[in-house]
């Protein structure tokens, strides 16, 4: 009976010590209790020696992979290592075919050579042993084994012979041919005809010569590269370079230096102008057409603009968010000064702005103011005479424009000392529009300040300065004696800081 298995394809597992071998069976001995394989393979690699021979008591599993003569079955035989050697029909050691096994035997789950097909389309039972055996098996040997890294599917390509169908899946008509050509192509015998032997990574390493090779580097530097190495010079995504002519910051000059100068975020310096060269200024604009109404103009919407903005802008402003409205207060005395507030104010009212505008009544008033007044009294906003109607709450800005450059006794009325005084109870900021030239302190304490096209010295208690254009020709300044070029740039405002 054991000469029935002999040429199987059969996988003995000898523990972690020996390892697994795959090969042919030559030849079995009851006797003496042994099995040799031809050609045989240990974990996946193929042995040296022609034949190999174990002994029943080195033998922990053996799985039949492929029985002589191609007969199919429905599954894996398995045998313990009592049953291992013995292929024949002894009884109790599970004996050879199953339609020849003696009346003890244990029955084999491999069913004999001369059994059909059970079907066209399903694959037969070797070749889902083979195939089952190179998938699940290399993950045993990786674990026996550290030093084998590469797979090895010889059994899954040379298990098939020539006369065995292509399995096939049910449902798929094509691309199993193509499927096996590319198994065989990947994981045949050929591909390990280069892999026996191991890189030598000690070697290899050893033929770099780190030292040598460093100090060519540094001595290709030292050659040509002088003592100081110039890095190159790296731009910004917005500046230019292309070579340009230095710039001078020193843009604006003035007959008369004041006794203060300021510079802008760019770093132009914008010297400061007494009073009578910016009245001087102001009366030659005048005769060339830039009128008072039109200076007020450009001041209401440059301090307006200004006033936006320290309310907040966009993220205050929006249809979404009118249920707070910003209210704005403005301080206005009877002179030009507080016709430039109501200005600003009707331009705060036509962007929904809630003004409260504070005016004391007078008997008789600059033309400036009455036109000033009839227009902002078409906007809705409110208008006060007296300090006891503006609101007791605070506001969030109030706007001063009580102060006059000419008449410096306004600050001896009561309805002066009143407005000054609320507006500093208030606690609100306050933003003073072309604020006075004064040696004493301000009555109202000021956060921010607008002066109008060059700046006068002004006191440090009158805040944080910033510059409005109001329109006034270059050549204009030439004719009063001042060099000028705009500082402003894109903008209509810009600040002022003291170096």
């Amino acid at each position: 009976m054991a000469a029935d298995w002999l040429g199987s394809l059969v996988s003995i597992n000898c523990g972690p010590t020996l390892g697994v071998y795959q090969g042919e069976v030559s030849s079995v001995d009851q006797t003496s209790q042994t099995i040799s394989l031809r050609q045989p393979f240990h974990n996946g690699v193929k042995c040296p020696v022609p034949e190999v021979t174990f002994s029943a008591m080195d033998i922990k599993d053996l799985k039949i992979l492929n029985i002589r003569g191609g007969g199919s079955g429905n599954g894996l035989t398995q045998r313990g290592v009592s049953d291992a050697v013995s292929f024949g029909g002894q009884a109790g050691r599970g004996g050879g075919r199953a339609g020849g096994a003696p009346a003890g035997s244990t029955p084999m789950a491999v069913p004999g050579r001369g059994e059909q097909r059970a079907g066209e389309g399903h694959a037969s039972p070797q070749q889902q042993c083979s195939k089952s055996y190179g998938e699940k098996h290399m993950m045993d040997m990786a674990g026996q084994n550290k030093g084998f890294r590469r797979r090895h599917n010889s059994w899954s390509s040379s298990s098939r012979g020539g006369n065995q169908a292509t399995p096939k899946r049910n449902g798929v008509r094509n691309g199993g041919g193509q499927m096996k050509n590319k198994d065989d192509e990947c994981f045949g015998d050929g591909v390990d005809d280069g892999l026996d032997e191991d890189f030598d990574f000690e070697g290899n390493l050893a033929l770099f010569d780190k030292a040598a090779v460093f100090s060519q580097i540094d001595t290709s530097r030292s050659r040509g590269t002088p003592e100081k190495q110039q890095t190159p010079a790296r731009y910004r995504h917005d500046e230019n370079i292309l070579e340009a002519k230095p710039i001078i910051y020193r843009q604006i000059a003035v007959p008369q230096p004041g006794i203060k100068e300021y510079c802008t975020d760019s770093g132009l310096v914008v010297p400061s102008v007494s009073y009578e060269l910016h009245k001087r200024l102001l009366s030659v604009a005048e005769r060339h057409g830039l009128s008072l109404e039109r200076r007020l103009e450009m001041t209401g919407v440059c301090a307006s603009q200004m006033a936006l903005t320290l309310l907040g802008g966009p993220n205050r402003l929006t249809p979404k968010n009118v249920h707070q409205r910003p209210t704005v207060v403005l301080l206005c005395g009877p002179h030009v000064q507080g016709a430039q507030g109501i200005s600003c104010g009707r331009h705060l009212a036509n962007h929904e702005v809630e003004v409260i505008l504070f005016l004391p009544n007078f008997v008789k008033m600059l033309e400036a103011i009455t036109s000033e007044l009839s227009l902002f009294s078409k906007t809705g906003g409110k208008q006060v005479s007296s300090v006891k109607d503006l609101p007791d709450s605070p506001v969030d800005l109030v706007i001063s424009c009580l102060d006059s450059h000419e008449n410096a006794f306004l600050r001896e009325q009561p309805w002066y000392r009143a407005a000054a005084d609320w507006a500093n109870q208030n606690r609100a900021p306050v933003l003073s529009i072309d604020p006075p030239v004064s040696g004493r302190e301000a009555a109202v304490e000021s956060k921010w300040a607008l002066a109008l096209g060059l700046p006068l010295p002004l006191s440090e208690s009158v805040g944080r300065v910033y510059l409005c254009d109001i329109g006034v020709p270059k050549q204009v300044f030439q004719e009063v004696g001042i060099k000028y070029h705009s500082p402003f740039g894109c903008k209509f405002v810009i600040p002022l800081h003291s170096p």
